[in-house]
């Protein structure tokens, strides 16, 4: 990276992942940065997350392309801090086709792009994947990416923000409602919780399933899927789990202690969002997820919940990321998208890297805010409720 100012003072709103790597890689790149999160790090979605690391299903190629340079970032990383292999792994994901549907167009799709795509049938679950019950399986058989992985969230930030502290970074966490500070058209820094104004050449947002909210209120519209959603984590199991599964009835990942987090589409459609905001899980939901992965494990062990985080899980009207620059406020960039444990660390190096040397990414390209512009200029507003797949 050649930033054209390495003194550029850049405020990044958001301690989630993508909020944390903008941070670690402006820092990289000789900037002056300050970190600002309304609570704790990872307290927002990257803390309720499945972190399944992927480029799994029919995806466009430009997206697809995306999600192969993200594992890429992570192999490096996981080279260079050994320590990672406690909360990153790539120990492969397998996943299979519910009643009346089949994956095999799936397969076809995936091995036509070169991924690492493997049929494997019921009988081929004891040498692959010895933590899952092959009865379990569809009769079709299952399909196997054994270059997939999976990143626990909360232990990766603060390593992420470690080192951007390290190179520089001042970080203000629990700073509570942080907006934009929008003064003659451009964004001149952030207004604090408690009033402050804090002064900067460029603003990040990076605030998940916020973004479009905070977006509306700079008058600025972007296409909304964001849905709520939730993950439970159940006490520690003692069946060896490594394999991600996703599964038609629930996804299950390990980690690092010894428990499991689990989503479901069917679990997330039954959260309640009360007046005040906050969100409820029904009782049934979590004991039916519970029983779901109890289902698809190896001996079908007797699983208990720890506890359940729910909130907003980020997703773009299309599925896609939205990156970049937002074309009406000068100053002002952002990073919206599904699958923020996937693309963490290369969206925040591609966005840092274009801050710092005003270049756009080619990579990027497909991804900005004005590709949603209709013929009179401004973005439609999309809100479907829709769900995507987990990371």
């Amino acid at each position: 990276m050649s930033p054209t100012s390495s003194k550029k003072h850049v405020i990044v709103i958001g301690g989630g992942i993508l909020g944390a790597s903008t941070s670690l890689h402006l820092t990289r790149g000789g900037a002056q940065v300050t970190l600002v999160t309304a609570g704790p790090l990872a307290d927002g979605a990257s803390s309720r997350s499945i972190a399944w690391l992927n480029s799994s299903g029919a995806r466009s190629a430009d997206y697809h392309y995306l999600r192969m340079l993200a594992i890429d970032r992570y192999r490096t990383w996981s080279v260079h801090h050994p320590e990672s292999q406690n909360y990153l792994r790539f120990d492969g994901a397998m996943k299979w086709a519910g009643p009346n549907e089949t994956f095999r167009d799936t397969f076809a799709f995936e091995r036509a792009g070169g991924y690492d795509s493997r049929w494997v049938d019921r009988s081929d679950m004891a040498r692959l994947a010895p933590d899952v019950n092959a009865d379990a399986v569809a009769e079709e058989g299952a399909i196997y990416n054994p270059g997939e992985g999976w990143l626990n969230m909360p232990d990766f930030i603060p390593a992420l923000v470690a080192e951007a502290v390290a190179n520089g970074a001042d970080v203000i966490e629990r700073a509570g409602d942080v907006r934009v500070d929008v003064q003659d058209g451009a964004a001149a820094g952030v207004i604090l919780g408690d009033g402050t104004r804090l002064a900067s050449d460029e603003v990040v947002l990076a605030t998940g399933g916020e973004v479009p909210g905070q977006l509306a209120a700079l008058g600025v519209a972007v296409p909304d899927a964001t849905p709520a959603a939730f993950v439970l984590f159940t006490d520690p199991v003692d069946v060896k789990v490594k394999t991600v599964l996703n599964t038609p009835r629930v996804a299950v990942r390990p980690t690092p202690d010894g428990r499991l987090v689990l989503d479901a589409d069917w679990a997330e459609q039954t959260v309640i969002v009360e007046d005040d905001g906050s969100f409820t899980v029904p009782e049934e939901s979590i004991e039916g997820l519970l029983a779901e992965a109890s289902k698809v494990l190896a001996g079908n062990p007797r699983l208990t919940a720890q506890r359940v985080g729910a909130g907003l899980k980020p997703i773009p009207g299309d599925g896609e990321p939205v990156v970049g620059p937002v074309p009406s406020i000068p100053g002002l960039h952002t990073v919206f998208t599904h699958s923020g444990a996937t693309l963490g660390l290369i969206l925040g190096e591609l966005l840092a890297e274009e801050i710092l040397t005003g270049t756009p990414s080619p990579v990027l390209k497909s991804f900005r805010l004005d590709r949603f512009a209709a013929d009179n200029g401004t973005p439609d507003v999309v809100s479907t409720g829709a769900w995507a797949p987990v990371n």
